[in-house]
């Protein structure tokens, strides 16, 4: 099954240790990770917009969409593990995580989205979203094949 991070921007300065759990997480998953640059404009809602279309342009079709939002529901760590086990065994061929830029996902992108998950009710810069992101998504690994990495009573 594939498991996908879809972001808006390149790692700054926590890209090594993004970089080092993505490849971690790609140990359990068919990993991949697809960026489109910043966008430029005049307001938020122009920015968002353009991020939007180049962000639906890096989406494969038939894959689950999981937006990445603060107003999403939160999920333990054994609640996505299991989730994604359940995927991986059901009819899916994957998952799409979906980070967005300084002002978030597009709202008609947003809703083209199965889930919205909340990895924090603060706001997140999205190079933390996608650190954390990635480290859950090891941790998922893990927990799935009962690997001792995980010390959570959950």
């Amino acid at each position: 099954m594939l498991v996908s991070v879809v972001a808006v921007g390149k790692p700054g300065p926590l890209g090594p240790v993004i970089l080092d759990y993505e490849a971690r997480a790609a140990r359990y998953w068919k990993f991949g990770v697809a960026q489109v640059p910043s966008a430029r404009g005049k307001t938020a809602a122009e920015v968002v917009r353009r991020e939007g279309r180049a962000l639906r342009r890096r989406l494969r079709p038939g894959l689950v969409r999981v937006a990445l939002t603060r107003s999403g529901r939160p999920w333990s760590s054994r609640e996505l593990a299991d989730w994604l086990g359940r995927l991986a065994t059901g009819s899916e061929a994957g998952v799409h995580f979906l980070i967005g830029g300084a002002f978030g996902l597009a709202d008609d992108l947003r809703g083209t989205c199965r889930h919205r998950l909340s990895l924090s009710s603060l706001t997140l810069p999205r190079d933390l979203a996608r650190l954390v992101l990635a480290e859950q998504l090891y941790r998922a690994g893990t927990l799935l094949r009962n690997e001792p990495y995980h010390k959570g009573t959950e």
